[in-house]
């Protein structure tokens, strides 16, 4: 537990005056107690000595994990003193295998250091003269992001005379990046109305690494379009809680954003506008943008439902319908949200043409290991009022029964996976497909291969099928609708999940449980709430799969304040979700 006096008696060797500045009388001073911080004022006989001059700084330093985000899992072991640091005076030395890796860390350095100085708001750092020395170590001349990247890292932290030094040593690049993260988590500031003075713990040895290896948020931009730079603010976010995994679902029945050079048609006819489209150029730039900030891109396409608009191209030139019910009304009849759509699986070129899309996407975004294919809410009845659909089942002896129906479901992802392989020429890539009829337990073990297939799972949190399917031996993705559907709560009976509900939510520490994502689904999102509706719950998120911890929200809800403000100086916008009252003075608004 903090001292207080101890405390502000380093804060006054470490300043370049040799005392805390002055500050006017009405500024709000904060007393470290029990591991919680309050307004002064509301404490009885708090000594000027034992006060701190910014709630930030007396979070970073009155509480045993400071203000870090999320919690280490190996071992966290901090100072409760600091020393101010100059984010304009860093030096920093690169042990890595090759020059590639090296310039990545580079790179990383850089958004750290802008990072510092973008938590001063515009105001100008203070130069004290104690400098800060960073050694980067790494062993992995390996830029890869995937399920088996290597993200473990280790800092120390030392202080002597004026010089902070600190060792991340990490496998990989991804490792360091993440150790880089952590080091940022372990400053604070004092504002003052001219200057900033940024503080930095002067001893902390962290080991760390994440329990589960997918930690990811699912975007919709075929809904609502997305412009990059709203999405570039998201994995700006994403990357200070280490999530790794943005699931971009970018197209579905109402539009096709994607311009494909090989398939320009289906942008053509599928995109809102000519203006809101993503170029391969605009993928291709937040695939570099993701990785260096230690995250990957997974785009899923939604098949063979969720397509509708920008598939009626094929029709124009020659390869047949490859798209049924499309826009058909009255929608209820033919698909479960307006507009309709399910691809054709009796027309031959619509493999072609999906060989061709996954061609493209490979060539974008490099899918060694695994592509989100969709695969969910099939509606049959929709097949089963397409004459050319229904005569093909009768040429094959698939009669139009249920089981009939997931026959020619199986047979058409069958045939999509097919056309994968042969576009990124092997069959090792792991394909993610939603929960559906076809991954009932009693019917998954006939129609996907647990070789091949990872489920995501949509279930609500009683709902026994992840659990059932890791015991059949299936990789698992949970992305539980009634915790992790952070569009719920804004339509029909469904309810709002706070980041409380998102944190309390705990899923099995097994191998087959790879991880989980929040889904922001984009009915009612765009780029003027985007961010409201993501932040903090998606922090939430971050903090429960990579510590997996055992504490419950009200127990870390102190440390996630802080992430929030940390965002917000960060340049986000975040949901607000306490009295700035209760956010002053720690454990006293419990009813919140």
């Amino acid at each position: 537990m903090c001292t207080g006096a101890a405390l502000l008696f380093f804060f006054a060797l470490s300043t370049t005056s040799g005392k805390i500045s002055s500050e006017p009388s009405f500024q709000a001073k904060f007393v470290c107690s029990g591991g919680k911080c309050f307004q002064a004022k509301f404490v009885k006989n708090a000594s000027e000595s034992a006060t701190f001059h910014s709630i930030e700084l007396c979070r970073l330093l009155c509480q045993k994990y400071g203000t870090l985000w999320p919690l280490p899992t190996v071992a966290a072991d901090m100072s409760q003193q600091v020393a101010e640091i100059d984010p304009n005076k860093i030096e920093v030395t690169y042990f890595t295998p090759d020059s590639n890796t090296e310039l990545f860390l580079k790179k990383t350095v850089n958004i750290f250091t802008k990072t510092l100085i973008t938590e001063c708001q515009d105001k100008p750092p203070t130069k004290p003269d104690t400098l800060l020395k960073i050694a980067l170590r790494i062993i992995s001349s390996s830029l890869d992001l995937d399920l088996q990247t290597d993200e473990t890292y280790k800092i120390i932290v030392a202080t002597k005379d004026d010089i902070v030094n600190v060792e991340i040593n990490a496998t990989t690049v991804y490792g360091a990046r993440h150790g880089l993260e952590t080091l940022s988590q372990l400053t604070g500031r004092r504002l003052v109305s001219d200057s900033c003075s940024t503080f930095i713990v002067d001893a902390a040895t962290i080991k760390d690494r994440p329990i589960f290896k997918h930690r990811g948020v699912l975007l919709d931009s075929s809904r609502n379009y997305l412009p990059v730079m709203a999405i570039k603010k998201v994995l700006n976010a994403m990357s200070s809680v280490k999530l790794n995994v943005l699931h971009w679902h970018i197209t579905d029945s109402h539009s096709f954003p994607l311009m494909l050079t090989k398939l320009p048609l289906l942008s053509k006819y599928g995109a809102y506008s000519s203006k809101e489209v993503y170029t391969p150029e605009d993928v291709k730039n937040l695939v570099s943008y993701a990785k260096f900030r230690g995250i990957r891109i997974l785009i899923e396409i939604d098949a063979p439902a969720h397509a509708g608009n920008g598939w009626e191209f094929g029709e124009e030139i020659g390869l047949g319908k490859l798209v049924v019910c499309l826009n058909r009304e009255p929608w209820r009849d033919y698909c479960v949200q307006p507009p309709c759509g399910q691809l054709n699986p009796a027309n031959p070129n619509l493999y072609f043409t999906l060989h061709d899309l996954y061609e493209e996407i490979q060539s974008l975004i490099a899918a060694k290991d695994i592509f989100h294919m969709g695969g969910d809410e099939v509606h049959i009845p929709c097949w089963n009022s397409s004459t050319e659909v229904t005569d093909y089942m009768t040429t094959q002896g698939i009669p139009r029964t249920k089981e009939g129906f997931l026959t020619l479901w199986s047979d058409f992802q069958k045939k999509a996976l097919e056309a994968w392989d042969e576009a990124v020429g092997h069959n090792r890539t792991r394909i993610i497909l939603w929960s559906s009829q076809l991954t009932e337990i009693e019917n998954i073990e006939k129609y996907l291969d647990k070789n091949r297939y990872i489920i995501e799972t949509w279930t609500g949190q009683y709902e026994l099928l992840p659990e059932e399917l890791i015991a059949k031996g299936y990789s698992i993705i949970y992305a539980t609708k009634d915790t992790w559907y952070l569009d719920h709560g804004f339509w029909g009976n469904t309810l709002y999940h706070n980041w409380k509900t998102v944190y309390d939510y705990f899923i099995p520490e097994d191998t087959k449980a790879l991880g989980g994502e929040v889904s922001l689904w984009g009915e009612l999102v765009d780029v003027d709430n985007l961010e409201t509706k993501l932040w903090p719950r998606a922090a939430a998120l971050a903090e429960r799969l990579w510590t997996s911890s055992q504490q419950t929200s009200s127990q870390v809800e102190s440390r996630l304040w802080e992430t929030r403000q940390r965002l917000r100086r960060r340049g986000h916008q975040v949901d607000q979700i306490i009295p700035e009252w209760c956010y002053l003075n720690d454990g006293k608004c419990p009813y919140i």
